[in-house]
């Protein structure tokens, strides 16, 4: 993966239920798990020693933005440092609920709904060129993102005219538009805001909004993996052509109500395609650019895994349980509703749709499934553990992650953002970092330098 920076952005819900009649308001709920992360910090955000972004989002969910990656494992593992850092909060949290003499439990989801119909998102990011089209890169990238959902949905129970129904992606539903600016008022598959968080002369930054949250390792693999290889073909100039939909929304729409994977879709040159037909073209003119361009390793393996997810979507999808999300935990509802003899219209079963997204180990039904080995892993615990503590070793989040050690072992006010660094008070400094590709910035070395003790 050629001079790529990758990130993943969750919002994640948060409910508290009381065991008594007094019920908090969920800000403080919020504060009590900060105080957990970033004693003394509230209200601010932080950014924390692994070069991660932690912060309050709009309608009062907790963020973790993961540091800036260079390959899509180190995302995957750092996507699921975010889900560790915060369960690690709720004891500290429930602890204050008991200060105040209240008592309650306090659940955080990795997911893109509540019961209201409110949505909140998993966004992407990929660094891109400035000097590519940015809205024929989007004009080539939409009809895969409709698409994708087969393999990138994380499912849900929704309910539609009175009846309950399975829908492959949590977020589809909430999609308005191709392209807009705004990612709440008009969420859309492409977010055009052009805030790239580095060089803006050479660098764009590519948003992504219409993705689901996925507890499943895998599936981050793939819908990353996936998406930074089209990407990557299309700047390449290995475009995919006559695939353009006539309305994007729309069809995603019905591809994440169809439980067959083969409902067709319409295109604007009349056309009719299934979602897997699609990806499949999308598959092919990236294997013509393996074929024709020197990359690493990586790309290959992510060529493999999605040739093997598209066959077997075709062929028997609950082959792919334990590794695709919508498909995992449909099989869950399923055996549970056959055991019980009830459908989908029962509490049990909204239930359990959002335990499967409980970040608690020891409550989760995906770690459920996970203590019984059930679940393909990408990482191993130590890996995430290690991401807990440390940044990528080759970005400039490993830059932010030093400077933050630093200014707390001197216990020196600081104040951190994407590409800037700052001491405060006496003795100020100010450290720009730009480049997002560099992992060591000789003005921090000499900062450090120079505040150790001669030896």
């Amino acid at each position: 993966m050629k001079n790529r920076i990758f990130g993943l952005e969750n919002e994640y819900g948060l409910i508290f239920s009381p065991t008594g009649k007094v019920y908090l308001p969920i800000e403080k709920i919020l504060s009590y798990i900060f105080e957990g992360l970033i004693p003394n910090s509230w209200p601010s955000n932080a950014f924390l020693c692994n070069g991660a972004r932690f912060y309050q989002d709009t309608g009062c969910h907790p963020e973790y933005a993961t540091p800036e990656c260079d390959n899509i494992f180190d995302l995957v593992v750092h996507d699921k440092a975010g889900e560790r850092i915060l369960e690690a909060c709720l004891p500290t949290a429930e602890a204050r609920l008991k200060e105040e003499g209240l008592s309650g439990t306090i659940f955080i989801f990795k997911n893109n709904t509540d019961s209201m119909g409110n949505t909140y998102g998993c966004h992407e990011n990929y660094l891109i060129r400035r000097d590519i089209d940015f809205w024929k890169v989007a004009e080539q990238l939409i009809p895969f993102f409709v698409t994708r959902l087969v393999y990138t949905g994380a499912g849900k129970v929704l309910k539609v005219s009175g009846k309950c129904h399975y829908f492959i992606s949590q977020r589809a539903q909430h999609i308005h538009e191709k392209t807009s600016s705004s990612t709440t008022s008009s969420r859309s598959i492409i977010n055009t805001r052009d805030e790239p968080h580095a060089d803006a002369e050479l660098y764009r930054r590519l948003h992504i909004i219409v993705g689901d949250s996925n507890m499943s390792e895998y599936t981050t693999y793939l819908k990353v993996g996936t998406t930074a290889l089209v990407l990557s073909m299309i700047e390449a100039g290995f475009n995919v052509n006559g695939l353009v939909l006539e309305d994007p929304v729309k069809a995603m729409r019905e591809i994440s109500r169809d439980l067959t994977l083969k409902k067709r879709v319409r295109l604007e040159n009349g056309k009719e395609m299934s979602a897997i037909a699609i990806q499949r073209e999308y598959l092919a003119k990236a294997k013509e650019y393996l074929a024709a361009e020197e990359e690493d390793e990586a790309f290959y393996d992510i060529v493999e895994q999605w040739e093997y997810v598209l066959d077997e979507l075709e062929e028997n999808p609950l082959r792919l349980y334990g590794e695709i999300d919508w498909i995992t935990k449909r099989e869950m509802l399923t055996s549970y509703m056959q055991k019980k003899g009830c459908d989908l219209d029962d509490p049990r079963i909204a239930m359990m749709d959002l335990q499967y997204h409980d970040i608690r180990q020891d409550r989760g039904l995906y770690y459920m499934l996970c203590k019984h080995d059930l679940i393909q892993k990408i990482a191993t615990e130590e890996d995430i553990q290690n991401a807990i503590q440390n940044p990528p070793a080759t970005t400039r989040a490993k830059i932010r992650g030093d400077f933050i050690r630093f200014a707390k072992s001197k216990n020196r006010s600081y104040t951190v953002d994407w590409t800037y660094l700052k001491l405060n008070g006496y003795w100020e400094e100010t450290i720009l970092c730009m480049d997002p590709f560099a992992s060591s910035n000789p003005r921090l070395k000499t900062l450090i330098a120079a505040a150790s003790p001669h030896k």
